[in-house]
């Protein structure tokens, strides 16, 4: 926590571009479509008391989709 407020104190941005960036591109269509699979399969896994079934792939996907998109606008807003 000092850490950040020393950030803050010295005229570091309060909000992180980044963080800016990934909730914009995860509205994007693909990505909605990537972490509503990644809800699906947590659901699905969630509702079973054994199973072997876990959702890396799902999440792997969403991170992807996300990921693609911010590597293409972060920088536009980086001074």
């Amino acid at each position: 926590m000092v850490f950040e407020e020393k950030m803050v104190m010295n005229g570091e941005p309060e909000n992180d571009p980044l963080e800016t960036v990934r909730q914009k591109c995860e509205e994007t269509e693909h990505c909605l479509n990537t972490q509503e699979r990644l809800e699906q399969c947590e659901t699905r896994v969630g509702s079973r008391s054994s199973t072997e079934e876990d959702c890396t792939e799902e999440l792997f996907d969403f991170l992807h989709a996300r990921d693609h998109c911010v590597a293409h606008k972060l920088f536009h807003s980086v001074k």
